[in-house]
């Protein structure tokens, strides 16, 4: 079953205003005011690109995104936070926390080719990330807490 856009987007708004996520990569930020903005900014615009279409090694929306380049435009655009490099690069330069804190705009972590680290995605609440996957083609939401993906989470940054 897809579930359309407008649901997403609305759902995770709701989500962001009960819990004012904050982002491993931004917690650090001068102000938790000025960090739950950018954490929802992130959010906001890894969701705008749904329906996206994939390209390996793809970091532009007009050419098409792959997991890591994906993760690093909505932080470069949303945050100003440049993030560079693979999945597992991108996983070497966040902190680690506890999966039962995760907060809308951290970082998920997968094993999806049987190598650390192979796929990343923006959680957005609701045990929902957005991501990029090669199978299926477009940046799309999946669930951490059922299918494919909830047996190989593998860290949360």
């Amino acid at each position: 079953m897809r579930i359309p856009t407008a649901l997403i987007l609305l759902t995770t708004l709701a989500i962001l205003s009960a819990c004012g996520g904050i982002t491993a990569s931004l917690r650090q930020s001068t102000t938790p005011v000025a960090a739950r903005e950018k954490a929802n900014d992130v959010v906001m615009y890894a969701l705008g690109l749904i329906e996206t279409g994939y390209r390996f090694g793809g970091k532009n929306p007009e050419a098409g995104l792959d997991c890591s380049g994906m993760v690093s435009h909505v932080f470069k655009q949303a945050a100003g936070v440049p993030l560079k490099g693979s999945a597992v690069d991108i996983a070497k330069q966040g902190r680690p926390i506890e999966r039962n804190a995760l907060q809308p705009g951290d970082l998920v972590f997968f094993n999806t080719t049987g190598t650390p680290y192979s796929h990343v995605g923006i959680y957005i609440g609701d045990q929902r990330f957005v991501h990029s996957p090669s199978n299926g083609g477009k940046v799309r939401t999946d669930s951490l807490a059922s299918g494919w993906f909830s047996s190989r989470i593998e860290a949360t940054r």
